[in-house]
């Protein structure tokens, strides 16, 4: 008889569970960005200048895209030498409805787990053009109502390149997102969460890609 009633609780057991199973799975294939045209979808591989750019372009006088990383960028700190400057940088084909810019530089080759990101600058008004050499560097200038989080050396600003000696050449990606929105952050998240608030409110990317090793 006991044999007979453990059975049958795992006959009724067996049936709950697979009328579990349909919402179950609706669960796990829903995508994180459903819903979202592909401008919208954030992803953490950084996109290639043409992905999602429409009439967005990125450029800077100081190297081209897939370049050498210029020395003048190399960071002057985590054991690396350099003037760590931040490039002169310019862009163009801002489409219509953008009410802000985002700026980062991000290494994805970094040895971290999660890369490593030199600068995140976000409000930059819609009407900019660039950034001139430095604005990322303490005096520097960022136009009118721009700010910039701290990097993740733990400064504010910008940080060079200082890749691991005998790594392969890492990439340094310069990204500008255009958004319809402007974003109401303190300047003391992280870039990762910069990076969550994008979500939704892109409407062109491109970015800039150089690369440098020791």
């Amino acid at each position: 008889m006991t044999k007979t009633l453990a059975a049958a609780a795992l006959t009724v057991l067996g049936v709950s569970l697979a009328s579990c199973a349909p919402a179950m799975t609706g669960l796990s294939t829903l995508a994180p960005n459903a819903g979202l045209n592909p401008a919208q979808r954030l992803s953490v591989a950084q996109p290639s200048p043409t992905s999602t750019a429409g009439t967005l372009t990125l450029t800077s006088p100081g190297f081209v895209n897939g370049g050498t990383y210029p020395a003048a960028q190399v960071a002057s700190g985590f054991g690396c030498a350099g003037p760590n400057i931040s490039p002169a940088l310019n862009w163009s084909g801002v489409p219509a409805g953008t009410r802000s810019l985002v700026l980062t530089k991000y290494d994805p080759d970094a040895p971290t787990g999660s890369g490593f990101w030199h600068w995140a600058v976000f409000n930059i008004p819609a009407t900019a053009t660039g950034l001139a050499q430095g604005a990322g560097n303490p005096g520097g200038t960022l136009p009118e109502g721009a700010a910039q989080l701290n990097n993740e050396g733990g400064q504010p600003g910008f940080v060079g390149a200082c890749p691991p000696v005998g790594d392969a050449p890492h990439r340094y990606v310069y990204t500008l997102y255009a958004l319809n929105s402007t974003l109401d952050l303190p300047t003391t998240v992280s870039p990762a969460i910069l990076g969550f608030n994008l979500n939704g409110k892109v409407i062109a990317k491109t970015s800039l890609t150089a690369t440098y090793g020791r």
